[in-house]
């Protein structure tokens, strides 16, 4: 019997913890939960793309895999497969979202959420490091919130001493 009740309170005990609630902090990016198609377009042509976003590690993290297809074009004539893997986390002594982005092509991104510029439907997270790129190159992602199930993102690279030009722009809608 004491058996029983111990593995009924470690199962109680499970379900509490895999029930916890999001802390405050990610309000402002629990909308991106769940799976997403996404049309795109860009210098890296015209393509497709699936992504779902969820929170990982006990709600440490959001955590998103990105596959984006993109049609032949002259540069690729049996078009592109992009890959990424991002990560949302919080710095609590920055008091601010770091992201972290991991391309199939090597180049390792980390962003700082930029609330200066950001609304509560525009998110705007600016580079802060780029790994495998030349020196002095920064980006900037924007997500423009639409609607309960869509929104615009904007991907903006700028080399050294330059402006942010628009590389890629998707619109994703949540199917999930």
């Amino acid at each position: 019997m004491k058996k029983l009740m111990t593995l009924i309170l470690f199962v109680l005990c499970a379900v509490a913890l895999s029930a916890q609630e999001l802390p405050q902090h990610w309000n402002s990016l629990k909308y991106f939960e769940g799976s997403w198609t996404g049309e795109e377009s860009g210098k890296a042509g015209i393509g497709k793309g699936e992504r779902v976003y969820e929170f990982i590690f006990t709600n440490k993290y959001l955590y998103c895999e990105n596959t984006s297809k993109f049609e032949p074009q002259e540069k690729y004539p049996k078009g592109e497969v992009h890959q990424d893997r991002k990560y949302f986390s919080y710095d609590s002594f920055r008091k601010l979202h770091v992201l972290r982005e991991f391309h199939i092509e090597g180049f390792v991104n980390q962003y700082y959420f930029d609330s200066g510029t950001s609304s509560d439907s525009i998110l705007v997270f600016m580079s802060e490091a780029i790994e495998n790129v030349p020196p002095g190159f920064r980006a900037r992602i924007t997500y423009n919130l639409l609607n309960g199930n869509k929104f615009e993102e904007s991907f903006e690279l700028a080399p050294h001493g330059k402006d942010f030009s628009l590389y890629l722009k998707n619109i994703w809608t949540k199917i999930e």
